[in-house]
């Protein structure tokens, strides 16, 4: 694979959308475990929404992800609508002139996205959160793409360093959040936002493959 048509935008997020309302049910018991039990619920309500939004109609990726971002933003309560709103919008103002996806173009979507986040939030890797999938999935996609791999090399570099980003949530102490609170007790469990951004990432790779 070489590349993807960005004009695909409404059925490469709603792969995104599937994943979260998949998964609604194991988010939210991966939170109960140090946090109030809702980040499925929330997270599978505004992806949901933008679901039903984007329906049926001709969106270009950029626009497809637009409208994620201010569907988050809008309807998850909390820190993640702002934090997941902002990562969607830096992904999608990555590829606004685009014309297909490859694989520098993925890697920029996901600093980019970054880029975004970290603007609304100082956290990372180490913290017990998403930062601790998103900053290794796309430093491996970067240095994936700079050494000359394949686009199909590339994502699965990126899904592989979000996996490994999500589990070493696992023996994290938390620093950030409601979950900070409980000290060494966060550890020994995974947090749920990196288990979101995990699922995210992950998708996007698979439906980027599935379409070069």
């Amino acid at each position: 694979m070489n590349a993807v048509d960005a004009s695909r935008g409404r059925e490469i997020v709603q792969e995104l959308v599937d994943v979260i309302v998949e998964n609604r049910s194991y988010l939210s018991e991966v939170d109960g475990a140090i946090g109030d039990g809702d980040h499925g619920i929330n997270m599978a309500k505004g992806f949901r929404q933008c679901g039903e939004e984007i329906a049926d109609r001709a969106l270009s990726l950029s626009e497809a992800l637009e409208s994620l971002s201010d569907m988050l933003m809008d309807n998850i309560g909390g820190s993640m609508g702002p934090l997941y709103g902002s990562f969607f919008m830096g992904m999608s103002e990555a590829v606004e002139d685009a014309d297909t996806v490859d694989a520098d173009t993925f890697a920029r979507m996901l600093e980019e996205g970054l880029d975004s986040l970290r603007t609304v939030s100082e956290a990372g890797v180490g913290d017990k959160c998403l930062m601790d999938t998103l900053v290794p999935a796309a430093r491996a996609a970067r240095e994936a793409v700079d050494a000359g791999k394949p686009f199909q090399e590339v994502l699965a570099a990126t899904r592989n360093a979000a996996e490994a980003g999500r589990d070493s949530t696992r023996d994290l102490v938390a620093r950030i959040g409601r979950a900070a609170r409980l000290g060494e007790r966060s550890k020994g469990v995974l947090d749920a936002g990196a288990t979101s951004a995990c699922l995210l990432v992950c998708r996007l790779a698979d439906a980027l493959e599935k379409r070069g």
